[in-house]
């Protein structure tokens, strides 16, 4: 993957209100696939007006496309990041649900997420109670598809300076390559957090992604 290239593209999206309107469902969902498909983020905004220009929920289509694309997008880079250490293969099995990579034969899936305002506390009691954290981001993140309590390893991102625009950091994919290789060149699986659910063992970790 070119990082370099796709960081350029992700960051024309920043030029957009970043409005969901509403919560992710697979309605929605549908109606989008197509930005499974296009990296490039002219050829989006094309396909949008081309799908949707007749459509009374246009302008919601569209924030929902141009969200969906851009958390897909930074996601893939992530991943790529991921897989390219030693330490991590990618799971063949590309439409696994549950898992993008095995760390030291530890499945694993991933979620870059931005600091969430519903965790009612703030970021350094955070970084300090990171199983509360991590249990409120299970618990609250995910519905319908998405939701699930597999192993998983969440690269949370924080803009100390603007914290209405976390979301931003998501396209900053070269700083955050530095990050994941930092932590997987340091990484010790016996400092994975853990809980049980349903009588197994789940296996969780945080990255801060901080500026």
């Amino acid at each position: 993957m070119n990082f370099e290239l796709l960081e350029i593209e992700l960051k024309k999206r920043l030029n957009y209100n970043y409005f969901w309107g509403r919560k992710q469902i697979d309605l929605f969902d549908k109606q989008t696939n197509f930005i499974y498909k296009i990296p490039d983020f002219e050829t989006l905004l094309n396909t949008i007006e081309s799908a949707f220009k007749n459509n009374q929920n246009f302008d919601d289509l569209q924030n929902y496309a141009l969200n969906r694309w851009y958390n897909f997008w930074s996601a893939k880079a992530v991943e790529s990041i991921f897989c390219e250490a030693k330490i991590v293969k990618q799971n063949p099995n590309l439409k696994d649900k549950y898992i993008d990579f095995y760390i030291e034969n530890i499945p694993l899936d991933h979620k870059t997420t931005v600091f969430p305002k519903g965790f009612k506390k703030s970021i350094p009691y955070a970084i300090n109670h990171k199983m509360e954290l991590i249990e409120w981001l299970y618990n609250n993140q995910s519905a319908e598809q998405r939701k699930h309590f597999k192993n998983r390893i969440f690269v949370v991102l924080i803009d100390f300076e603007h914290q209405t625009e976390h979301w931003k950091l998501k396209a900053e994919i070269l700083w955050l390559k530095k990050i994941i290789s930092t932590y997987l060149s340091n990484f010790d699986r016996s400092k994975l957090q853990t809980f049980t659910f349903e009588n197994k063992t789940v296996f969780a970790d945080v990255i801060w992604a901080i500026k």
